[in-house]
């Protein structure tokens, strides 16, 4: 589905083995031999046939890796395919020379100790950076009295045609599986990287805003639609291009030298006032480019008005009461009784609950039911407006207060909701700035508007809502503690559907009537198994995804009850809450280890376990098998 993956095995034995874990994971994957140069060139026609990631081992896969542009997955030797080599090289001598690249010197460090008090045999390590050193190995260690040689294939080779023993070191099949189910993940990951760039791309091509970015070399990188048309230059003219060539009256290079963001600056480009931020990319705390957006300011200014124009639209009146707030159930009404409580006092509330559990509508209920009923209710959702924007509608501001700031300049929320109160929705996405500016209102209780010095006494009830863990945030440093406890001096939990299924019979009764009623189609009510199966959904979008649920039931029913065929169908686009199936990892075993080899790897298990302080995950990974094989293991060893 992402890619195809291709095995180049340096050996006969890894080939063997090789192709039967293919076959074993019933896997469409191409297992080719070929060693070193054979293999990389092998691997280079691979590359050119388009695929996707390789798998190898030792030398041959170094080799492969150093010189092709695609992932190579090169499988290490691990402590137990050293232990295995080991035993075979005692049938011949206690005097063993080991000859290979850094990975197999590795592997017999992590578990030198125990081979050298187990064994008691004269080991000696040769480390090769290239075959060519693989003689001057053997010649070495032979010097020092080794007579057996482990090694890969071409040291095997070179030392049986001194008519010297030797034995290969093999990889077990558990590696084999371990490194293809890694290349299917490298292989998704891809493919997801591949998706995030063309969305990306879509996203800057798209934007409202013109985008224009440039590397550390001040040269253009990015250059989207807009700031073509505002230019005048084509994409292909600028990509490349130093910037300065490119845009007049750009800071772009003066941010790459300073490091410091120019946020809301004016500039004219071709005779069109825009304004501009302009923001260095920083990776590893280097600077590596510059990102700046353009806007008319034409164009912001009619945007301001038709976001206005909605926002005010809705008035500034609460329309729910408790009571029509649905539901009987022990956690809903606990949380009505307790906002029934909160609504008798004029202390800031902070509501907290999952997306779509109602939270302005106990916003509401709290307001109807305190003594500022009769005056304003004003609801602003904090993460629908910019930054810039969400700070003038909060604070208001004054004429001339910005470029584009209406004549006579304007009222803000927070004067609007003067004897009322105000819901703040999402509160947990306003900027750090403006966090500071509003704990100045709740402690002070004044407004001052933007470009003015004058003071604005408001007395306001304040109730906020989030749906993040706001604590969890102010650990983060992404919200003011100050205004955390100052918000949270009363807090509201909404239970989220699924800890009160009980209340969704009367919920979708209420749902139904009041779609019914809306689309002029008559439903005759729903039947028990389709019931049934809205109770057994967990609903992660609550409340509103079982409305939206409800009124899709009711186009498709057509008239008639809706049926468990109805809901299914209805369902069907509702994502579903599902577990992977737990993987098994499947190894192979040496029948023919002899009982030394068994105590040796208990040994090998002990010791690392200690040295990792009993972490299976660590010790797993110093062993060089997966954790399921670890854990494994160690069962059998009770």
């Amino acid at each position: 589905m992402y890619g195809r993956i291709v095995i180049i095995s340096p050996d006969e034995k890894f080939t063997e083995y090789s192709r039967e874990v293919v076959d074993l994971l019933n896997e469409d994957i191409e297992v080719i031999e070929g060693s070193f140069s054979v293999g990389l060139g092998k691997a280079r026609k691979a590359e050119r046939d388009g695929v996707g990631i390789i798998i190898s081992r030792g030398g041959t896969g170094k080799l492969i890796k150093n010189n092709v542009s695609i992932p190579v997955v090169n499988i290490d030797f691990s402590s137990y395919d050293v232990i295995n080599s080991l035993s075979k090289a005692m049938d011949y001598s206690h005097n063993i020379g080991i000859i290979g690249f850094e990975d197999l010197a590795d592997a017999y460090e992590s578990v030198r100790t125990i081979l050298e008090k187990t064994f008691k045999a004269n080991i000696n390590v040769c480390t090769i950076s290239s075959t060519r050193e693989i003689e001057g190995c053997i010649n070495l260690l032979y010097k020092k009295g080794s007579r057996v040689f482990i090694g890969g294939h071409q040291v095997v080779e070179s030392v049986e045609s001194k008519r010297l023993d030797a034995v290969l070191i093999e990889t077990g099949k558990t590696a084999i599986i371990d490194a293809i189910k890694y290349s299917h993940r490298l292989l998704e990951v891809q493919q997801i990287e591949k998706e995030k760039a063309a969305i990306l791309k879509s996203i800057i091509d798209f934007a409202y805003d013109g985008i224009l970015g440039i590397d550390d070399k001040g040269r253009v990188t990015v250059f989207n639609p807009v700031i073509q048309k505002l230019t005048g230059i084509s994409y292909d003219d600028a990509i490349g291009e130093l910037v300065d060539n490119v845009v007049e009256n750009t800071r772009m290079t003066k941010v790459l030298k300073s490091g410091e963001s120019e946020l809301g600056e004016i500039q004219k480009i071709k005779g069109t006032t825009i304004i501009t931020n302009r923001v260095p990319i920083l990776v590893d705390n280097k600077i590596v480019g510059v990102v700046a957006t353009f806007q008319e300011v034409e164009k912001i200014q009619k945007m301001e008005t038709h976001i206005r124009t909605k926002l005010h639209a809705k008035g500034h009146v609460a329309k729910t009461y408790f009571d029509d707030i649905i539901g009987n159930s022990v956690a809903i009404s606990r949380s009505k009784e307790k906002a029934k409580l909160f609504s008798q006092v004029d202390s800031t509330i902070l509501i907290q609950g999952e997306t779509g559990t109602g939270k302005e509508l106990f916003a509401q209920s709290i307001h109807n039911a305190s003594g500022r009923k009769d005056k304003p209710f004003v609801a602003v959702n904090c993460a629908a407006l910019p930054e810039n924007l969400l700070e003038s509608e909060l604070f208001g501001y004054v004429e001339g207060a910005f470029t584009g700031a209406r004549k006579g300049g304007k009222t803000g929320l927070f004067e609007l909701a003067h004897e009322g109160t105000i819901f703040l929705d999402e509160i947990s996405e306003m900027s750090m700035s403006i966090q500071a500016r509003f704990l100045r209102v709740i402690q002070e209780k004044e407004v001052v508007r933007l470009g003015d010095d004058k003071i604005i006494p408001v007395n306001i009830r304040v109730i906020g809502a989030t749906n993040r863990d706001l604590l969890r945030q102010v650990e983060e440093m992404k919200f003011r503690e100050d205004l955390y406890y100052r918000l949270c001096v009363l807090t509201l939990e909404i239970p989220p559907l699924r800890m009160r299924k009980e209340d969704i019979h009367n919920l979708v009764d209420y749902f139904l009537v009041g779609k019914s009623k809306e689309l002029n189609i008559k439903t005759k009510g729903i039947d028990h198994d389709a019931m049934a199966r809205l109770l057994l959904y967990d609903w992660p979008g609550n409340i509103r995804q079982l409305e939206n649920l409800v009124e899709r039931c009711v186009v498709l029913s057509r008239d008639k009850e809706i049926s468990i065929e109805v809901m299914d169908e209805a369902i069907s686009g509702i994502p579903q809450l599902g577990r992977e199936a737990d993987h098994q990892y499947v190894e192979h075993e040496n029948d023919g280890k002899k009982g030394v080899l068994k105590q040796i790897e208990k040994d090998t298990i002990m010791n690392v376990l200690e040295e990792t302080g009993g972490n299976k995950t660590l010790a797993a990974e110093k062993l060089g098998i997966s954790v399921t094989t670890l854990w494994r293991k160690l069962k059998t060893m009770e």
